[in-house]
């Protein structure tokens, strides 16, 4: 990344998301998937994917008839960061109180409990 930052703003998380299912695309592509869940101007996707290639999250080459984005790191690595600093910045850096947080929420099912006692142990 070339900020050295992995947060992102909801949108380009959404546009993210899509790459990161679709793999190399082109903006089309990502204006198509979008719209299935809402509507989009195809201008917004077009400016957002350059602002996440000059961000260093996608990078692009030269298509056939248009450039074809690709993500710059795995879907996992920007997820854990962006965990770090959310905790960083909420939590002072301790995950603790934000398990403590999730698990006294209770949204959380059964199913979901056992399995992060499961991941502790």
């Amino acid at each position: 990344m070339k900020s050295g930052k992995y947060t992102l703003t909801g949108q380009e998380l959404e546009i993210m998301k899509v790459v990161w299912r679709l793999g190399p695309c082109n903006v089309r592509h990502v204006y198509e998937a979008l719209l299935e869940q809402r509507k989009i101007a195809y201008t917004t996707v077009s400016t957002m994917m350059n602002i996440l290639e000059t961000k260093g999250f996608l990078k692009k080459k030269a298509g056939d008839k248009a450039f074809v984005y690709a993500p710059s790191k795995p879907q996992k690595t920007v997820i854990r960061a962006m965990v770090r600093e959310f905790v960083d910045r909420v939590f002072n850096g301790a995950a603790e109180p934000l398990l403590l947080h999730l698990v006294e929420d209770e949204q959380l099912s059964k199913a979901e409990l056992d399995e992060i006692r499961r991941s502790i142990k």
